[in-house]
């Protein structure tokens, strides 16, 4: 056990997956090159949006990554508190787990993915969708699509619900408070007039993210 990290609870209590999850949560010896592959893309990403002086879709980017590490740091949480199972789990194949239900995989790939977001939305904010504002729209389009990503890998058995009311059956749940949430932030960020508050925005973010990830990792032990 010594270069795994498990949390303390009644193994009797914990479901199967989690404890495999435990297993695999920042242990060594997993690393797969293609990570690097993974990560020179996001830092490719980024470096053609700064040769494009393109901050709004950075720091847009930016805000969507830090509101998934917020996400992820109270679903590991959840597991901590409860004792069963965190919101979500992954288990499978990973160069590095990070949280519970984080990968670097998972993190590279939300990295990037507010940036497409925000180059996806349209000049003219006053667009509509079917009806809709058009950022409302392209945000509800892709969070479904994103939920619709995670159904699939939960029956692939590497991605693990384990709530009635967080799970197959309540997936518009899962549709509001796992991504919706996300794209809503990335874009009220790409849209704000002043640089200041974009800045405001991405700062308190990572504050707390970086807080909340020192007290309740390496201070208390909880995640």
């Amino acid at each position: 056990m010594g270069s795994c990290v498990i949390l303390p609870r009644v193994l009797s209590a914990v479901a199967p997956f989690t404890r495999q999850a435990e297993h695999l949560l920042r242990a060594p010896g997993h690393f797969n090159w293609s990570t690097v592959t993974l990560l020179a893309l996001v830092v490719y990403v980024y470096a053609v949006e700064i040769e494009r002086t393109n901050w709004s879709a950075i720091l847009a980017g930016l805000a969507f990554w830090l509101m998934d590490w917020f996400n992820e740091i109270a679903n590991a949480l959840v597991l901590h508190f409860n004792g069963h199972a965190a919101l979500w789990t992954v288990t499978g194949a990973s160069s590095f787990v990070i949280l519970i239900g984080l990968t670097v995989e998972i993190s590279l790939f939300f990295a990037i993915n507010g940036v497409i977001f925000a180059k996806l939305l349209p000049t003219d904010r006053r667009l509509r969708i079917l009806g809709l504002p058009n950022r409302w729209a392209i945000a509800l389009a892709l969070s479904l699509i994103s939920v619709g990503v995670e159904l699939l890998l939960h029956a692939l058995g590497v991605f693990h619900w384990y709530y009635w009311w967080w799970n197959v059956a309540s997936f518009p749940v899962i549709v509001v408070f796992g991504y919706l949430t996300f794209y809503v932030v990335a874009f009220v960020v790409y849209d704000a007039r002043r640089r200041s508050a974009q800045l405001a925005v991405v700062g308190s973010l990572a504050t707390l993210d970086l807080s909340a990830g020192l007290i309740f990792g390496p201070l208390l032990g909880w995640i």
